[in-house]
């Protein structure tokens, strides 16, 4: 859960550090055709549905995670092994990955659009497409998770 907690906690901060390259240092609007509170409204829509996505998630897996404990009558030392796998193995640290490179991107977009006097309001579209994959690649690792630990109650 620990690792679970700083992945969470690390995608928000780069989320945050995206949002503010986007805030252009000399206050001056930017192009007509998009402004400021359009490249704050990207960021804070997939902010907000990270941040919901995780607290309505969490509470329910680590309630059936429990549920697996008790099903099984693991020790705290048992549970702490056998549940390892269903938090973490190559497909969820591959979706951690993706999910780090999509903040990465959205960072370097985001210094890239406030680099200039006139940024170029094709970031913006940039910047959906790359925040709408990492809402994707969020849903589908907790879809995977969920279903591991499906499959683990059912046996």
């Amino acid at each position: 859960m620990e690792r679970f907690e700083r992945v969470r906690d690390v995608m928000a901060a780069l989320v945050l550090v995206a949002l503010a390259g986007f805030v252009v240092a000399n206050g001056e609007a930017m192009a007509q055709t998009c402004t400021k509170a359009d490249f704050e409204a990207v960021v804070g829509t997939a902010s907000s549905t990270l941040r919901d996505m995780t607290a309505r998630n969490t509470p329910t897996f680590q309630e059936k995670l429990r549920n697996l404990k008790d099903k099984r009558k693991w020790t705290y030392e048992q549970f702490v092994t056998e549940a390892a796998p269903l938090v973490a193995d190559d497909k969820i640290a591959d979706f951690d990955a993706r999910s780090v490179e999509f903040l990465t991107k959205i960072n370097a977009l985001g210094s890239e659009g406030a680099g200039g006097a006139k940024p170029d309001c094709g970031l913006l579209d940039k910047l959906r497409d790359d925040l709408a994959a990492l809402v994707d690649t969020q849903t589908l690792k907790w879809t995977y998770m969920f279903g591991k630990l499906e499959d683990e109650m059912a046996k």
